[in-house]
């Protein structure tokens, strides 16, 4: 079936080209309906515009002649299918919506979670790593016969000579030498209460008498005889344990904590921070511990600190004179480890933390609260909000410095009442 005209033909169209033309030209182009954009057709009778011509079989003229034409297919502007006509044409999605301000409280509020639990998160495994490392080598429960304990609280802080771990090179550096065992060349008892904390050291010369105590590693039980030693001779016999014995039996005074620290410790813990600034008061020298200081404010590394609070040789006071050099600069380095410079910088505060944690030895009931306490009053004591003195000595025996026992009582019983020390040391 066809749609021309009843009878008609494809034949009966004439020469055209195409389908059963015989014609030799093509058949003009058919005048198809263009879709135009812009102004409007002109008014009739005004014209048709000149239509591009179909150029030797290859298609329309070049983009020159359709511009001068005022012809426009739509392929050349996008506009055919919507694509970039028009505002309002066909396809045309309209104005895009404005983007929505930025919710400044939602954000502060997330970032402040965020800041608040790696913060917790970090103290948590700060707390846990530093628990672990803690050496809680001392057994207090092994000593007899003790004191009832008074308010506040009693820290036996002790400063050894041990060598352990070090190489022959690092005991030559510090002038240690190389004595087999340790002895003590440092005691010291802070009372940490709420009118004032409270820092007394005790001579290495104290004369003293030696209790009856059970040992720390036979259990065997040693009767007392009443014979006096030195007080670091009771270290050396038996440790931690007869030391704090020793005390206890000589002053009536209850130690609830005890800290140690030893030679290679005490000097990393200083370098650790970066040294500790303190002001000499006068030029001294000593071959024995290899001082050398010029009078005069200064920072100490590990090396000249050591070498600071073992000196006794160079003074006519000898050790008396080397308690509170020693007080002096602990507690000049527990201000200089609790400086914001310290504390919130990460890479300061992490390795000074693990040299002392790493080189103290505790109590088996200490905690990180207990050594954070301690640690504050000594700053506190620097910072003159506490007492420090050497116990009250009243004159020596064989070469031993005896205590002046009326003032020691008094002193324990202030401590123990946790009362303003009004008695004065040596």
């Amino acid at each position: 079936m066809n749609d021309w005209p009843e009878g008609w033909s494809d034949r009966d169209r004439g020469n055209r080209y195409g389908s059963g033309s015989a014609g030799a030209q093509p058949e003009s182009a058919r005048v198809m309906r263009q879709i135009r954009r812009g102004p409007a057709a002109p008014p009739q009778g005004a014209g048709v515009p000149q239509q591009p011509s179909y150029v030797n079989g290859q298609g329309y003229g070049d983009y020159t002649d359709a511009r001068q034409t005022g012809y426009d297919s739509g392929y050349n502007t996008g506009q055919v299918y919507g694509g970039g006509g028009d505002p309002g044409g066909p396809g045309d999605v309209g104005p895009r919506a404005p983007r929505p301000a930025p919710n400044w409280r939602r954000r502060i509020k997330w970032t402040a979670i965020t800041l608040v639990t790696v913060l917790v998160v970090t103290s948590v495994a700060t707390y846990f790593w530093a628990d672990g490392k803690l050496r809680r080598e001392v057994d207090l429960s092994k000593v007899i016969d003790r004191p009832e304990g008074g308010d506040g609280t009693n820290y036996l802080i002790v400063g050894s000579d041990s060598r352990d771990g070090m190489s022959a090179e690092e005991k030559k550096k510090l002038h240690t030498g190389s004595a087999e065992g340790k002895r003590t060349d440092s005691m010291m008892i802070l009372h940490v209460g709420s009118n004032g904390d409270t820092l007394v050291s005790l001579p290495r010369d104290s004369d003293v008498e030696l209790p009856s105590f059970v040992g720390s590693e036979s259990g065997k039980t040693y009767k007392g005889t009443g014979r006096h030693i030195k007080l670091n001779a009771a270290y050396a016999t038996d440790g931690p344990e007869l030391l704090v014995r020793t005390i206890e039996f000589n002053t009536g005074l209850r130690i609830d904590h005890y800290v140690e620290i030893g030679f290679a410790g005490f000097a990393s813990i200083v370098d650790a921070v970066g040294g500790v600034e303190i002001t000499i008061d006068k030029a001294f020298k000593d071959k024995y511990s290899g001082a050398d200081f010029q009078a005069g404010k200064q920072k100490l590394n590990g090396e000249e600190a050591l070498a600071f609070v073992r000196t006794r040789h160079a003074f006519a006071a000898s050790d008396l004179q080397r308690t509170k050099n020693q007080q002096k600069f602990l507690a000049a380095l527990a201000h200089e480890v609790a400086t914001p410079g310290t504390v919130l910088n990460p890479f300061k505060l992490y390795p000074t933390m693990s040299a002392g944690l790493d080189s103290l030895i505790v109590d088996k009931d200490m905690g990180l609260y207990d050594l954070g306490s301690m640690f504050f009053a000594m700053k506190g004591v620097n910072g003159g909000d506490g007492t420090s003195l050497n116990m009250p000595i009243s004159g020596s025996s064989g070469g031993n410095l005896v205590w002046d026992k009326a003032k020691v009582k008094q002193l324990v019983n202030e401590l123990n009442n946790d009362e303003k020390v009004t008695v004065s040391g040596n």
